[in-house]
This record gives C-alpha cells, sequence and structure tokens, in this order.
C-alpha cells in the first residue's frame, strides 16, 4: 500500500499475467484484464482510504492501471484482426507491422484525474490510406479494418463477464458524435476540429491526450492539437459560449430541481455553482483564450498543471489559481470518497464548502462572467 507501481511496473505485471496465454485465447486475456484491474482497483482504493496515498497519487494510479489496460487491449484486438484478414497496406508497398492507430483519452482519462468506477472518454485516430486494403486472405479495405479494430476494442472493455465490465466507454466526443464515424483518419479529424466543430469541443480537446497505440501518430496528433487550441479568438464570443454551454449544464445537471423536491438545500460537487465544472470551465476558457500568445498553456492537460502554467505566464494572479487549486482538490477528494461508499456527488445541507465555493464563483464572474 505504501509503495504503489509506477505504469512500466504495471505494464510487466499485466506482461506476467497473460504470458501463458495466446492471442486467440481473448475469454482468458478478458478474465486476466479484470482480474488486474479489479486487483488494483482494491489497492489503491486501500491506499487512499489508509491515507498512504494523496489525492493526486491516486488519480494517477487509476489513470495509469486504465492506460496499461488500453495499451493491451489495442494489442490483443491488433492480433485479432491481423490474423482473420491481415494487414493494411501502404501506398509505398509495405505493410503496418503495428497499428498505425491511437487511443486518444478525454475527460478525467485525459486530464489523468480518473476516479474510482469513472468511465473512459475515447476517441479513435487512424493513419492509414483508406483507398488500399489489407493483405490477407480475406482482405478488407483499410478504413474497414481499422473500424472493426475500435469496434473489438469497444467489445472486449464493455462485454459482462462473470467478473463485470473492464470499463463503461463513452465515444460521444468523436467528431460528429453518435452520428459520426466510429474511427476517425488525422486529417478527417484536423479538418473536423477546424471548420466544424462547436467551442465545447475544443473546450474538452484542452484535456485530450493519446494513451495508447502508435507513438508517430500521437506526435502527430498532439501537433494538431496544438494548432487548433493555439488559434486566435474572439474572446468576447468565446466568453459567450462558455458561459452559455455551462448555463445549460447547470439546468439540467444540477441538483436545483432535485432540492426544491426533496424541500432541502444540496451541492452537487460536479455541476452546481461553484463546483468542480465550473474550475474546469473557467481552465478552459483561459487555455482557449491564451494560447496563441501563451502556448505553454496547452502543454498539459490535466488542470492543476494548467492553472500553474496560467500562474506561471502571468495569465492568472498567484492567490486566484491557490483558491481554485485548493477547491479542485478538497471537492475532488469529497467526490473520491462518495465515489468509494457507492454514492452520488451530492451534499445536503447548506454548510458544505460555502468559503470555496464562493471563491469559485467570484473568479468565474471576474474571468467570463454572465452574457
Amino acid at each position: 500500500l505504501y509503495a504503489p507501481p509506477d505504469k512500466s511496473a504495471l505494464r510487466d505485471e499485466l506482461r506476467r499475467d497473460v504470458l501463458r496465454l495466446t492471442w486467440d485465447d481473448l475469454e482468458g486475456h478478458m478474465e486476466a484484464l479484470r482480474y488486474f484491474r479489479l486487483a488494483h482497483g482494491l489497492r489503491v482504493a486501500a491506499s487512499e482510504v489508509t491515507g498512504a496515498l494523496p489525492l493526486m497519487k491516486v488519480s494517477d494510479y487509476l489513470t495509469y492501471i486504465a492506460e496499461v489496460v488500453l495499451e493491451h487491449v489495442l494489442q490483443l484486438s491488433w492480433e485479432h484482426m491481423v490474423e482473420r484478414h491481415g494487414r493494411p497496406r501502404r501506398a509505398d508497398g509495405s505493410v503496418d507491422t503495428a497499428a498505425d492507430f491511437v487511443i486518444v483519452g478525454y475527460g478525467k482519462l485525459g486530464g489523468i484525474e480518473l476516479s474510482h468506477g469513472s468511465d473512459l472518454d475515447l476517441v479513435f485516430i487512424h493513419n492509414s490510406d483508406s483507398t488500399l486494403s489489407t493483405d490477407g486472405e480475406r482482405s478488407i479495405d483499410n478504413l474497414t479494418f481499422y473500424t472493426r479494430l475500435g469496434q473489438r476494442i469497444i467489445h472486449i472493455l464493455n462485454t459482462n463477464t462473470p467478473t463485470g465490465k473492464l470499463y463503461e466507454v463513452d465515444m460521444r466526443l468523436r467528431p460528429s458524435g453518435n452520428s459520426g464515424m466510429l474511427v476517425s483518419s488525422l486529417v478527417a479529424f484536423e479538418k473536423y476540429q477546424a471548420n466544424e466543430a462547436w467551442t465545447w469541443e475544443h473546450q474538452a480537446l484542452v484535456r485530450a491526450r493519446v494513451v495508447a497505440g502508435s507513438v508517430e501518430l500521437g506526435e502527430q496528433f498532439e501537433a494538431v492539437r496544438q494548432r487548433i487550441l493555439g488559434r486566435e479568438r474572439d474572446l468576447d464570443q468565446l466568453r459567450k459560449d462558455v458561459a452559455d454551454m455551462r448555463r445549460k449544464m447547470r439546468e439540467q445537471l444540477g441538483s436545483e430541481a432535485k432540492a426544491k423536491a426533496r424541500d432541502t438545500v444540496l451541492f452537487n460537487l460536479k455541476q452546481d455553482a461553484g463546483g468542480i465544472v465550473d474550475i474546469e470551465f473557467m481552465v478552459q476558457y483561459a487555455a482557449l483564450a491564451w494560447a496563441s500568445k501563451s502556448p505553454g498553456v496547452i502543454r498539459y492537460t490535466d488542470n492543476i498543471r494548467i492553472l500553474g502554467s496560467l500562474e506561471e505566464a502571468g495569465l492568472l494572479d498567484a492567490d486566484s489559481v491557490a483558491h481554485l487549486i485548493a477547491a479542485y482538490k478538497a471537492y475532488r477528494s469529497t467526490g473520491h470518497s462518495l465515489a468509494l461508499q457507492r454514492q452520488e456527488a451530492v451534499l445536503e445541507g447548506d454548510n458544505h464548502f460555502t468559503e470555496e465555493r464562493a471563491q469559485v464563483t467570484a473568479i468565474w464572474d471576474r474571468l467570463i462572467g454572465h452574457p
């Protein structure tokens, strides 16, 4: 409990766990992955409850577990697809020796802020030539190959077995949402982000990072992310877009209606005014507003380090940054405790985090306001 494994140690442990399995033993791999996740989930929970690990290290640990699982699931899915259809061809006549494909993590996974029971917000991107096909006897075009690869990944993660699901997967942040292609080419992804994406999709991109797959394609994705986030923006329009989206979320997901029905005072840690999402939206607004002049603010994807980079660049004052970081950590710590008890992140009564909420709301009013 006092010396949690780092990502490389987790990789080694999982590799040892599956050494006896062949790639075609899908059921064996699925059970090994679920046992691995459950065992380490229990270990990190015990570490947190006993105070052996601080909040940030807990989220690191949970994020590393998910990343190692995703790396293995991608490899398992790749081996299955290659066995059935061969390898995707390239324009120069060679073939992909490994998947020309990345899994991009958004939200808590992208921000290295996973909690107990968090789902995974994922986007799949490939870089193959869609006009070419695989080299196997049952050849299919490259786009179909990588689409089925993505479907296979979701199947392995989402399927219920006697030991449960690996992770709940949410793919709604891909270009065009649920109506869009499951797997996008990098060129199509950049074109969509540049010409069609809404402001909230660029906000989401602030927290996006590659968590598994091709190193080269991952670097290309990050270059696209930097280009999109680094564009100069109309700050009045940006403030309006961010404030409007926040208001809609609060109306739909906040606790006001539920509090009235129960004739009590509730505070939803995530969605109510002064809560987690207000902090996240301010961080995203600041990153989008100032990245064109200070590219360092979009280097990281986690809120704490982005806030630190905003202070370092002189874009947010030290007191505001300190208040936001303290509130963010306090909210998340309480949220983790409630998640371990399988309770909603909602507190009853009007005496919870009153000072933190007031500070966050005051900073919101100064930074974004209510256009």
